[in-house]
């Protein structure tokens, strides 16, 4: 869908959640991470840290459920946005996504999610790490996304605890 993604390294992150300063800076010009459009989790059991954001799914499932077609796919970026003045803050877009990309704004009432800071994102640009990275999706390519996602899965059977939501 996206000409270019954000690529998380979660073996580098360090869980500082600068990016999360840094965008909530950006969208809202206070520093505030609760109003932040990307979301850093940990699994305290691993010592994993995770920043969540927006994959531009090729069937993006908020999409298709949100009624007022708030959130929709940008023809002229080719990316999932949300028209804040269509969104009624119902939050069916959160439920559909299976990254946690999408979130409530409390402040604002309305659902808000990752838009790349309108093509040059600034957690890439505050990472000191080097953990986010903005990359042309053929760059990427879909082999290097399955290896990376199978081996977070695989840290996450690995570790007990209350915190890996998935079977082995």
């Amino acid at each position: 869908m996206q000409d270019k993604v954000l690529v998380i390294d979660y073996e580098k992150c360090t869980g500082c959640r600068m990016c999360e300063l840094v965008c909530s800076v950006y969208h809202t010009g206070a520093a505030n991470p609760s109003r932040s459009r990307i979301r850093v989790i940990k699994w305290e059991n691993i010592g994993l840290y995770l920043p969540l954001t927006c994959q531009n799914c090729e069937k993006p499932f908020c999409v298709e459920v949100c009624p007022t077609k708030a959130c929709h796919v940008d023809p002229e970026m080719n990316m999932v946005l949300i028209d804040k003045d269509k969104c009624i803050g119902c939050r069916t877009c959160i439920l559909a996504c299976p990254f946690g990309a999408p979130h409530f704004d409390k402040a604002e009432r309305i659902t808000v999610k990752c838009d790349y800071c309108g093509g040059e994102p600034q957690c890439v640009r505050f990472c000191d790490v080097g953990a986010i990275k903005f990359l042309d999706v053929a760059e990427v390519g879909k082999q290097n996304q399955y290896t990376a996602a199978e081996r977070f899965i695989s840290a996450l059977r690995k570790s007990p605890g209350k915190y890996s939501p998935l079977p082995d």
